[in-house]
């Protein structure tokens, strides 16, 4: 059942946006001070409208079916949020200009000194630009660089790239020495529209040639015929030793608004749908390990993987992973590899008490989608929330690697952090 938000609440998003608007308002104005009469009427129609737009569709989101319009929604989505916080960009500079001149204005009072003003005011006409002006612009040039750049990262969605690393480990059997391993993570097919484009991907893994393919949870985003489009895409990939996986917090279908049943009933749909995700797997060719391990075998010498059901530090997600029931029967193996979708797992339970874990590899977190990776320099909101966001980490003999994701869920974009293929080779 959807409900609508209170007419308290109500009034005071619309409140809050109008003030906001109003406030960035002067700013547009001011800029576009010396415009003809006829672009300053076109931008500022633009500007109310744009606002409207989004404070009718802030207003009356809960009354929208999505469901059905999932790919729009993805889109409206960037648009409201890229809108919403180039004008709170905006507006941090504005504050900064009023604090300014609030302090100039407070000094001229207790001193009684014009002087000061106008001391102010005669530098900043030396300059051909005042300090308002400059923050003013400056703020609106930020904001619109950062509704920009959401927009651009549109593009890149399907954007693979291939990382490769190598991994060395003392207790590796010679027999996989060596041996390469394709990880992909998060594919969230319910975001996909593009099935050609998610092609492009799966011809990426192929070309590899791995020994191994392992995939660490987030087949769906809620509902498993969200894969009835891609099975037949997934199923190509294989691998001389399998392609194994695990499931991630979302493949339980606990974020989908079931129809508003009495809670047995719920539990019952949710059930069915997990079955039935749960075959997917076998019919794609892909071993799904849940709460269990396999042994590898090579010319006599064997490796264990095990894998576990979601498993999270944070009370948010669900923690359906027993690693005990997996561990069970590997102690006696020379080196491990585990998969789990969510790298907060490797601090809160596998670096304490699973010491002999060698490798984990993980998901979930896609860098957020959203940052900054260059040679020697790597950002991302994502780095606030998980200590472990993407890429390599290693504590003494032990590593982690957390994958960037395959797919994309909620920004239908990427910007600065790619949709990876991870080739890792032991040795």
């Amino acid at each position: 059942m959807r409900t609508g938000p209170s007419a308290l609440s109500t009034l005071f998003i619309v409140l809050l946006f109008l003030a906001m608007d109003a406030y960035v308002f002067v700013a547009v104005r001011s800029i576009v001070s010396n415009f003809s009469p006829k672009w300053k009427i076109v931008i500022f129609a633009l500007y109310w409208v744009i606002s409207a737009i989004v404070l009718t569709s802030v207003l009356f989101y809960s009354k929208i079916p999505w469901e059905k319009f999932m790919e729009a929604r993805s889109y409206y989505i960037t648009f409201a949020v890229g809108v919403f916080f180039a004008k709170m960009l905006v507006i941090i500079f504005l504050l900064i200009d009023d604090g300014r001149r609030g302090v100039l204005w407070v000094i001229e009072k207790v001193r009684s000194a014009p002087a000061v003003a106008l001391v102010e005011q005669g530098k900043e006409e030396a300059t051909g630009i005042s300090r308002s002006q400059f923050l003013m612009k400056t703020g609106l040039l930020l904001g619109g660089t950062m509704l920009g750049t959401l927009l651009y990262g549109l593009s890149n969605k399907y954007n693979y790239h291939v990382r490769k690393i190598r991994l060395t480990f003392k207790n590796l059997p010679a027999a996989f020495k060596g041996m390469t391993i394709v990880q992909i993570s998060d594919v969230h097919s319910g975001s996909f529209n593009d099935k050609e484009a998610v092609q492009k991907g799966i011809e990426l893994i192929k070309a590899q040639k791995p020994d191994l393919i392992v995939f660490t949870g987030d087949l769906v985003n809620d509902k498993s015929d969200e894969m009835d489009h891609y099975i037949s895409v997934f199923n190509q990939i294989k691998a001389p030793m399998g392609v194994y996986s695990t499931l991630g917090n979302h493949d339980y279908g606990d974020y989908f608004p079931w129809p508003d049943y009495d809670e047995k009933r719920q539990s019952v749909l949710k059930t069915k749908n997990l079955e039935r995700l749960k075959s997917i797997h076998g019919e794609m060719g892909w071993r799904l390990l849940m709460n269990e391990h396999v042994i590898l075998e090579k010319d006599g010498e064997k490796m264990a993987l095990l894998g576990i059901e979601n498993w999270s530090a944070n009370p948010r997600f669900p923690r359906k992973g027993d690693m005990k029931a997996a561990y069970e029967g590997t102690a006696d193996i020379p080196f491990k590899i585990l998969l789990s979708h969510d790298p907060t797992h490797w601090d809160a339970q596998v670096r304490s008490d699973y010491k002999d874990i060698d490798l984990m590899l993980a998901g979930h977190t896609h860098g957020m989608q959203f940052g900054v990776e260059i040679p020697f320099f790597k950002w991302s909101p994502a780095q606030y929330i998980y200590k472990q966001w993407a890429g390599l980490y290693q504590d003494g003999k032990q590593s982690l690697y957390v994958n960037r994701g395959f797919g994309f869920l909620g920004y239908p974009g990427r910007v600065g952090i790619m949709p990876e293929i991870t080739v890792i080779e032991l040795v």
